[in-house]
């Protein structure tokens, strides 16, 4: 779907995008596909910062957009670090243009930051990008990592220093990314809180639309 010309059958991700109404034009048969364009909803944050368990509760408070993590498509083929992963985020902007086909917009949880999405090819067929970054004190952040179950080996000291470094960066690099990342901290937080705090953060969002 969608990189698969209906006009003449060529397969290619680099379509032109118009614009009012959206459409990608087949560079070989000039084929117009129109499509939703719909922002997506990017909540990052290094782990223990609540991602997951928000993520959980949203789907049980939400209806109106798809909760997804970025994990469920995660295998050894993605990991690229030499790129910054750059199929993997691809792979994610390619499903997530045919969700929204549904008319419904994605809510995508995993740690990531901007760059790694707008750079790709598929970044044309969302309309915005919206950044929400959770955030923790170190000593709290190193304290929940700590107390996970032995075999996520998220308390070794090389995931520690990881995820302590990704959450300093987050914090001090929030307001300068393009887009900027909006900050949530959830150090002394209930979830409840934190979900609602989304959820004020998407109701803003759409509203922009």
């Amino acid at each position: 779907m969608f990189n698969v010309c209906p006009g003449c059958g060529e397969y290619s991700q680099e379509r032109i995008v118009a614009e009012s109404p959206s459409r990608a034009i087949c560079s070989v048969c000039s084929y117009e596909h129109k499509f939703l364009a719909l922002p997506l909803f990017v909540i990052t944050g290094a782990s223990g910062t609540g991602k997951t368990t928000a993520a959980l509760r949203l789907v049980e408070s939400t209806k109106n957009f798809v909760i997804l993590d970025q994990d469920i498509l995660w295998c050894d083929a993605f990991n690229e670090p030499a790129d910054d992963f750059r199929l993997f985020r691809n792979t994610w902007l390619r499903m997530i243009k045919n969700i929204h086909q549904a008319g419904k917009s994605v809510v995508l949880f995993g740690s990531a930051i901007p760059e790694q999405f707008e750079s790709c090819a598929e970044r044309r067929f969302i309309s915005r990008i919206e950044y929400l970054t959770l955030v923790c004190k170190p000593n709290e952040l190193e304290r929940r990592l700590k107390e996970r179950p032995s075999w996520r080996k998220s308390g070794t000291p090389e995931n520690l220093e990881s995820m302590l470094n990704f959450n300093q960066w987050l914090l001090e690099n929030a307001s300068k990314t393009e887009p900027r990342m909006k900050v949530l901290d959830t150090t002394n937080v209930r979830v409840e809180d934190t979900v609602s705090s989304i959820q004020d953060w998407l109701s803003a969002s759409v509203a922009l639309t």
